[in-house]
């Protein structure tokens, strides 16, 4: 077994015990009121999207997420929420390093051990979702149950649907697609960002990912027999259909949508596997993004 593969299905136990641990977290995390930015990169910058989203809509407050090179200087916040699984991404700790002293900043990493540990304010840490392999999927999920749970918005019901998605096996012919595109609405387009992202790291797929309304505006022309269109939540009226007539395989399920992460995270690793490629060697890419000046 990968150790993605073995991490991957720690997820359930992971989630519970960040749940169980938010509340632990309480005078760090963000405040109902306060404008909050939540920014990360790669997987962290999608967890990141979802978050804001989630907490704008519960009411909390004004939320935005940004990828960490390209946060916006000019606007304030009263909390600046960055996600980094291994404390030593560049872009994550040159943002950290020029908001001190700014703007209230809070770090939730893996790895204590890290220069986050010094660039930001506060810290929380889940080292028990710290991971050996490359390509991220406990530590993401976990990081956002975290969150979920701070603002209110986890349920048991999470937790049962990912260990569903880890036994139940993936649809028939799903494998063997050449193409697929995911698609979410409101917090659950950043889900499909990322399992877009994991289908491109672990097997060299051809994926993408569209806020699900924005898939007719041209997207859907490159549907046809052998590509794959999976919704994370509900979907809109009548896209289902407008799928199955283009030949395209349609994925929906009932789980929650983390849960559906979960079983995309799978499906990266079968893929992988039936193309004959090591998910725990992706091409070019290391655990962490750590620049030196000439490539800034």
């Amino acid at each position: 077994m990968s150790h993605v593969e073995d991490e991957l299905t720690s997820q359930p136990e992971c989630w519970t015990r960040a749940a169980q641990e938010a509340a632990g977290h309480g005078d760090v995390l963000p405040r109902a009121g306060e404008r909050v930015a939540i920014v990360g990169c790669g997987t962290s910058y999608f967890m990141a999207q979802a978050v804001a989203t989630l907490r704008e809509r519960a009411g909390q407050g004004e939320t935005d997420a940004f990828a960490a090179s390209e946060f916006p200087h000019g606007r304030p916040y009263d909390r600046i929420v960055a996600l980094t699984r291994s404390g030593t991404t560049t872009e994550v700790l040159d943002l950290l390093d020029r908001l001190r002293g700014r703007t209230r900043t809070v770090a939730v990493t893996a790895d204590p051990d890290t220069p986050v540990a010094t660039a930001a304010d506060d810290l929380v840490v889940l080292d028990f979702a710290d991971e050996r392999s490359v390509v991220q999927t406990r530590f993401a999920t976990t990081a956002l149950t975290l969150l979920r749970a701070h603002l209110g918005l986890h349920t048991d019901a999470a937790v049962a649907d990912a260990r569903t998605a880890l036994d139940n096996p993936l649809p028939e012919g799903l494998v063997d697609c050449t193409q697929f595109t995911f698609l979410g609405r409101g917090w659950t387009v950043g889900l499909a960002n990322e399992a877009a992202l994991k289908m491109r790291e672990a097997s060299l797929a051809w994926a993408e990912a569209y806020p699900a309304m924005e898939y007719r505006h041209g997207p859907i022309s490159i549907t046809t027999r052998g590509t794959a269109t999976w919704m994370f939540g509900d979907a809109p009226e009548g896209l289902a259909g407008q799928v199955g007539g283009t030949g395209g395989l349609w994925v929906s399920d009932d789980l929650d949508p983390l849960a559906g992460l979960v079983r995309a995270q799978r499906l990266a690793v079968a893929v992988a596997a039936a193309r004959g490629l090591d998910p725990d060697q992706p091409r070019h890419l290391t655990r962490s993004v750590i620049l030196g000046p000439t490539t800034r």
